[in-house]
């Protein structure tokens, strides 16, 4: 008797086991659980395959509200060349009346500033990062749009 009650449990463990990765298997298929769909405060700094591929430079994209934030960086030898797309709304048009600044924490745990320029003809923020140490950087981009403040969190690596 005892054998058999063991038995039960254990096929019925071994039969919510697959239960479970059935259903972990259909949410992963389901539309609505792409990670798109999950919110934008709680999606981290990605590559840009996103929604809108057209509009996409290939560097790390944060949504901010109604923002689409784009962060690129190239190594220089003056140091790292950082670009910033800052686009509104669905049609993802540029905002050239903002005020960037870029906070870089260095690998020391030191923060330095930057304030990033438009370039009109490229329709995105720019400037270079002198630092060379080699490293993790993080990076709070802050763009002032108006008065209303966009953020955003990226990384790059020396």
């Amino acid at each position: 008797m005892k054998s058999f009650k063991s038995n039960l449990i254990v096929l019925g463990s071994v039969g919510l086991l697959f239960l479970g990765g059935c259903s972990q298997g259909e949410k992963a298929s389901e539309p609505n659980n792409s990670p798109a769909s999950t919110p934008a405060a709680a999606q981290p700094a990605t590559t840009a395959k996103t929604e809108h591929p057209q509009a996409s430079k290939g560097g790390q994209v944060v949504k901010s509200g109604g923002y689409h934030l784009e962060f690129l960086t190239e190594k220089e030898d003056a140091g790292t060349h950082m670009d910033l797309y800052v686009k509104k709304g669905e049609k993802l048009e540029p905002v050239p009346n903002a005020k960037v600044v870029a906070q870089v924490q260095l690998p020391n745990g030191k923060q330095q500033t930057l304030e990033l320029k438009y370039d009109a003809e490229g329709k995105h923020y720019y400037g270079t990062f002198p630092g060379k140490e080699a490293g993790q950087y993080p990076v709070k981009v802050t763009a002032n749009v108006n008065g209303e403040k966009v953020d955003g969190r990226f990384t790059f690596t020396q």
